[in-house]
């Protein structure tokens, strides 16, 4: 998979955490009624391996990819687990390198024009700007877009819905990653409808 076929699928990624094995599928599910097709599931929790392998046999129409990807182990658990793609909070050659290997796109982080470099240096030019309201938000992504006009930016961290479309309006921004699809509360009280209400109104927010 190109990984900027990513963006063609909608323009938001949502960003997950999920704490118990039995609400994977159905959120999966929730998020894809609602036209949201690709997921990021963080490694952040003990079940987000199960719950990437759950996913990827119970709901073949969603795409899914691990977040929260720091070390060459997580790549290749990721993608024992069935993901099509990784994502980590910042870049390095060794993730990079193992990646490349597994065959397995990476949308590495980047906050700085250095780090852009570094990763343009091993032939990545989609990526993702972290934390991005932190990092500079819109401001930076537009002095980013004059020395480095064939980067395109997944920008994620603190985006909502109301500023989500300033974002995706940028030249270098395709898509953004988002975690208010998923809100703690739904998920808790297995309030699949609402979320996938909210996948609804994400997945046209710049149609």
């Amino acid at each position: 998979m190109n990984l900027i076929q990513l963006a063609s699928h909608g323009p938001v990624i949502p960003v997950i955490v999920i704490h118990r094995l039995e609400d994977a599928v159905p959120m999966a599910q929730a998020l894809v009624d609602g036209g949201v097709r690709v997921l990021e599931i963080t490694l952040r929790t003990p079940v987000a391996l199960k719950c990437m392998a759950a996913i990827t046999a119970a709901v073949p129409q969603a795409i899914v990819g691990a977040g929260t990807v720091r070390t060459v182990n997580d790549a290749k658990v990721a993608f024992d687990a069935g993901c099509r793609f990784a994502v980590s909070p910042g870049y390095t050659e060794a993730i990079g390198r193992a990646c490349r290997d597994l065959g397995l796109p990476l949308l590495p982080g980047v906050a700085t024009a250095s780090e852009v470099m570094a990763a343009n240096a091993d032939g990545l030019n989609f990526l993702k700007f972290f934390p991005a309201t932190a990092a500079g938000g819109i401001a930076m992504l537009k002095a980013l877009h004059g020395p480095f006009p064939d980067v395109v930016f997944c920008p994620t961290g603190g985006i909502t819905v109301q500023t989500a479309p300033q974002f995706l309006a940028l030249p270098n921004v395709k898509v953004c990653g988002g975690s208010w699809l998923t809100p703690p509360d739904a998920v808790e009280a297995g309030d699949w409808k609402r979320i996938t209400e909210l996948a609804r109104e994400a997945s046209i927010l710049f149609a």
